[in-house]
């Protein structure tokens, strides 16, 4: 079989039009899943998908044509290759039209080796501690349910302009359930790992015994406002989709959120009060992403020529201030903002050191929050968005968990969200549950937030 740079060497040779970029992704996957405190199953698989994305020059512009297939063979290469090449002579002039990507700097050097892989081996010492976890449950009368998944991605990316690149990209999720025996009560915790190393079943399982116990007085309350803790992970879940939203076209273009009454953008703008920052670096330590573009389809914030465009560390909001949009080379010209792709992870950091614990003891009385679920768009002009709470809502009274409360569908903009957090602690890594199947490279606080807008009670547990 051929190695995926091999197969990018040779689409590039077959290439007939006047640019070409090649992408090949490599991927292994490791799983576990267990239900009613015992392993189901576990398996290993392995894919490969490539990506040719051909450029023809014309004389109102430059087409692109992009087609992707899975088990590309040396055989069946070149079918590939004139399927977007058609596709590029079948096209319209491409609005996003750039110059590809030219070397910045040498080829990777690891550009000709095999593809990095991931196997069952990864949970060595994992899935013992989770074994444990199943006793431990067992034996209290509780039911521990969820799964552990494990991948490696090696993207090779060449172009006709002598780019080549090479990334490895390893994931890891976990996700743990925890029920009652009777199956009327349930908590949720996850986790986002490199290389399961750092995933400890027992401290999650702690947390969830916990809540469980909380869970054991019920209490009902009303819909309306209340001061609420966000944990790392719901917090997560409200800022990767405002991330996603923050387009510099589409804001320049008055369509946003971010878009300024009158024209332009509100970058410059305060959107928190405390000293809040949002930032992408693709070399954070623990969430380290790929340090160039990579992408399969252009869009409002993303352009197939600028594959391979080196990708830096970017505060999207600095000291509470809105500092920067999301923009291709394209959309850069078009709105006069610096050219800023997005690294695939997120951190929060607002300067505060204190625990979920620690925070809950300061609390003379409000809502803590386990996470949010099926988060929709309601109003993009205010990124108002809708979801239900899950797995958990707890009273905290005078410093301590008194009960479980109902759960609530809420309204709220994470815009405004963020000027009303009145208290942020101690950054952490977590896993966005709403969002964990397209990003989990999350770094975010704790976060008490005034007058958290609980619209109406929801019978979802």
């Amino acid at each position: 079989m051929s190695s995926p740079s091999e197969l990018v060497e040779r689409a590039l040779e077959l290439s007939r039009t006047d640019g070409c970029v090649v992408i090949a992704d490599e991927e292994s996957n490791a799983n576990l899943r267990w239900a009613g405190n015992a392993l189901t199953t576990n398996g290993v698989t392995r894919g490969r998908t490539l990506t040719v994305i051909a450029t023809v020059d014309g004389g109102e512009g430059t087409a692109s044509g992009v087609v992707s297939r899975e088990a590309v063979t040396a055989d069946e290469l070149e079918s590939l290759v004139r399927a977007a090449e058609a596709a590029a002579r079948e096209a319209g002039p491409a609005e996003d039209a750039q110059p590809l990507v030219r070397p910045g700097g040498p080829a990777s050097a690891d550009f000709t080796a095999d593809p990095a892989e991931t196997g069952v081996d990864v949970f060595a010492a994992f899935a013992p501690a989770l074994g444990e976890s199943f006793a431990r449950a067992r034996k209290s009368g509780r039911l521990l349910y969820g799964f552990a998944n494990h991948s490696v991605t090696s993207t090779y990316l060449g172009s006709s302009t002598g780019l080549r690149l090479r990334h490895d990209q390893p994931t890891g999720t976990v996700e743990l359930n925890a029920k009652t025996a009777d199956l009327s009560d349930s908590a949720w915790v996850g986790a986002a790992t490199r290389d399961f190393t750092d995933v400890d079943p027992a401290a999650l399982e702690e947390q969830l015994a916990q809540r469980l116990v909380w869970g054991e007085r019920r209490i009902d309350l009303p819909a309306g406002r209340y001061e609420t803790l966000l944990p790392p992970s719901a917090l997560a879940d409200l800022l990767v989709y405002m991330s996603w939203s923050a387009v510099g076209r589409d804001a320049a273009e008055g369509r946003t959120v971010f878009s300024k009454p009158g024209g332009g953008t509100r970058i410059g703008d305060r959107l928190a009060q405390l000293p809040v920052t949002l930032r992408s670096d693709p070399t954070h330590p623990g969430l380290e992403t790929a340090p160039f573009v990579v992408t399969r389809s252009s869009g409002g914030d993303s352009s197939v020529f600028d594959n391979g465009l080196p990708i830096g560390p970017t505060d999207w909001i600095r000291d509470g201030e809105l500092t920067n949009l999301l923009t291709t080379r394209h959309s850069a010209g078009l709105t006069g903002l610096p050219v800023r792709p997005a690294p695939d992870n997120l951190v929060v950091d607002a300067g505060g050191t204190a625990s979920m614990e620690e925070m809950v003891a300061r609390t003379e009385r409000g809502l803590l929050l386990t996470c949010l679920w099926y988060i929709r768009e309601v109003d993009p002009a205010t990124l108002l968005v809708t979801g239900l709470t899950r797995d958990g809502v707890y009273l905290v009274e005078n410093g301590e968990v008194t009960g479980a409360v109902n759960n609530f569908r809420f309204n709220e903009s994470p815009v405004d969200l963020l000027g009303r957090i009145t208290e942020a602690g101690r950054t952490e890594r977590c896993l966005p549950r709403e969002w964990a199947d397209w990003f989990t490279r999350a770094a975010m606080p704790p976060v008490r937030v005034a007058d958290f807008n609980m619209s109406s009670v929801s019978q979802a547990s």
